[in-house]
């Protein structure tokens, strides 16, 4: 059975940094991605990254901010998160596709496969 499962998650002050963790099990896949989903909101994307080459792509919002990497021993997939904004607060979950080409890098039905989510919050 193929699961996704974030860790990392938790409750960071303004300027802080995190790292979450999405842990593959059962297969890797192409592309995953890392979105976000704050109360009341859409769910938006926020970096993707290939598996194989390491292509990453990232929202302008977390540009320069966050980093999208892989382990490919551990089948993980990390997001750093620095320099963090009571903006960032928001359920964040990680997803894959299949393949790495995809309709569209930030639309979140490109991804078949989610992970449950991980609370991310930032206190001013």
């Amino acid at each position: 059975q193929v699961q996704l499962v974030e860790s990392g998650g938790g409750l960071v002050q303004v300027g802080g940094s995190l790292r979450l963790s999405c842990a593959t099990s059962g297969r890797t896949f192409g592309r995953y991605a890392w979105f976000r989903q704050a109360p009341g909101k859409e769910r938006m994307f926020v970096a993707t990254l290939t598996w194989s080459i390491g292509y990453t792509y990232y929202a302008d919002s977390v540009k320069g901010r966050f980093t999208i990497s892989r382990d490919n021993a551990k089948n993980t997939v990390y997001l750093q998160m620095d320099s963090l904004k009571p903006e960032d607060t928001a359920v964040y979950y990680c997803a894959a596709a299949t393949t790495y080409s995809v309709p569209t890098l930030t639309n979140r039905d490109s991804y078949g496969y989610w992970g449950q989510g991980t609370q991310v919050t930032v206190s001013s």
